[in-house]
């Protein structure tokens, strides 16, 4: 009885708030499909979240998302729906973006793919993002964009700033004043050195709000302290929509009991979320 009371009593609080994940799964091809235990692991991250932007995705049979999809609905009693970018890259090397979420809880609006063609800017980006305009009726801001980046390491302050350039023309086609920016920034030790800040816009614009700081850790190694992942909030509305102290990097390999060799076969991120409140009243985190 009391574990029934408890599972109640989270699922009642879960359901006052939006979990937006974003998560690197680093090289997700077939070779992670076919290892069930690593799966596994990604499905229970996964279904912790409401909505999850996945990066790093590496399938040439477009059978991965389809497989991850079937898993997620057998796994959760929220089913879960997912839109995916083409393959994205320079050459031969091409990775997706993909958002998976429940469509209970929220439902697509518009896809964009950022066609990188700005005159005198051309291929900017290494993977261009994906961007994604979803409707959330259930939360306070009822509305929001969902704008992915994982950068090339070397490139990401110039990437990273060219996402200022991403938000000027995702405003130019959508009517919305609520943006997300999420996902592997690469934005920390040495690919974006504390002098580099200044060349990027969407921290030296007061109204960015970045959740992830300079000083916490998303890297998997205990050898690395690193804060490559990152989430930048635009729009006052779904500012104000954050539940307080919501925003976290998840760590799985300490939530699943796992050694780091076996946290570093799921990936060598962890994810960062965070929560927006319900119309109603938020959860205490």
């Amino acid at each position: 009885m009391l574990r029934i009371c408890l599972f109640l009593l989270f699922a009642f609080h879960t359901a006052l708030s939006l979990r937006i994940c974003s998560f690197n799964v680093r090289s997700f091809g077939e070779a992670k499909r076919r290892q069930p235990e690593i799966m596994g692991s990604i499905v229970k991250i996964i279904s912790r979240c409401d909505i999850v932007v996945l990066m790093e995705i590496k399938d040439r049979s477009n059978r991965l998302c389809p497989f991850l999809l079937e898993k997620l609905n057998g796994h959760s009693q929220q089913k879960y729906n997912y839109v995916v970018s083409r393959r994205l890259g320079r050459n031969s090397y091409k990775e997706q973006y993909a958002f998976f979420y429940r469509s209970k809880m929220v439902s697509v609006k518009q896809t964009y793919q950022y066609p990188d063609l700005q005159p005198g800017d051309e291929d900017a980006f290494s993977r261009e993002p994906f961007v994604v305009w979803f409707s959330s009726p259930k939360t306070v801001a009822k509305e929001f964009v969902i704008i992915p980046l994982h950068t090339a390491p070397e490139m990401a302050v110039q990437e990273i700033d060219e996402l200022y350039d991403v938000y000027i023309d995702v405003k130019q086609h959508w009517a919305s004043k609520n943006f997300i920016f999420m996902g592997d920034f690469n934005a920390g030790c040495s690919y974006v050195a504390k002098k580099h800040w200044k060349n990027i816009r969407l921290r030296n614009h007061n109204q960015f709000v970045w959740l992830i700081d300079d000083n916490h850790d998303t890297t998997v190694r205990a050898s690395t302290h690193c804060p490559y992942d990152r989430i930048v909030l635009h729009g006052d509305k779904l500012i104000k929509a954050i539940v307080p102290n919501s925003a976290n990097i998840f760590d799985f390999q300490s939530a699943f009991s796992m050694t780091e060799v076996q946290a570093l076969a799921v990936s060598d991120h962890f994810p960062v979320e965070f929560q927006l409140r319900n119309s109603k009243r938020s959860p205490r985190t």
